[in-house]
């Protein structure tokens, strides 16, 4: 998985005063969970632009005064009023250690269902993945060139050894679903069948 650097101060007050004055200069008070024991930092607004403000998942190196920690953002609040943010925590990454993420899902090829009139239905467009932190993908890939009309996929379906699925294995990512305009697909495949010449 990719990873974003975000370089920070550490805090030495952790007061209401000094998070209230933080805040008022562009910088965002955060901390990292995880380790012996948390470690508060501040950061630039603007270093968390490509983190946050994405449809992607990174994971995050945090370099505070010359140290760096392997990081995944575990939560963040904004500002009811004006949508900036006003704290950030962060889980520390071990090579070792599994971890949770939600992962997009991408989808690949061209549904025949959809072609014939179905409707797309993207129903999970991130999924819950547990795995060592080597091992989280940038993104999962959904193969939806066999979908017909009324097919769907499942978690099962997109199973890889890198890495668990944290849902029921029914769970259903993508289904394409009959609309009003759509061509049964059956109906279609004997019209052809019925059009083509007879062997001799």
């Amino acid at each position: 998985m990719k990873s974003i650097t975000i370089k920070g101060s550490k805090r030495e007050s952790v007061g209401k005063v000094a998070t209230k004055a933080l805040r008022n200069a562009g910088m965002v008070p955060c901390v990292i969970y995880g380790g012996d024991k948390p470690v508060h930092f501040s950061a630039e607004e603007l270093a968390f632009k490509k983190l946050v403000y994405t449809p992607n998942v990174y994971t995050a190196t945090i370099s505070v005064d010359g140290v760096e920690v392997n990081t995944i953002l575990k939560d963040i609040q904004f500002h009811p009023v004006t949508d900036r943010i006003i704290h950030a925590d962060f889980y520390q990454l071990f090579e070792e250690k599994e971890i949770t993420m939600n992962i997009p899902v991408q989808l690949t090829g061209t549904s025949p269902g959809v072609l014939n009139g179905g409707s797309l239905r993207f129903t999970n467009r991130k999924l819950k993945v547990k795995a060592l932190p080597a091992n989280l993908p940038d993104f999962i890939s959904a193969d939806i060139s066999k979908l017909k009309v009324g097919s769907k996929l499942v978690v099962t379906s997109l199973s890889n050894e890198a890495y668990t699925f944290m849902h029921p294995d029914n769970t259903v990512v993508v289904q394409v679903r009959a609309s009003r305009n759509s061509v049964a697909e059956e109906e279609e495949e004997e019209a052809t069948e019925a059009d083509a010449p007879a062997a001799e």
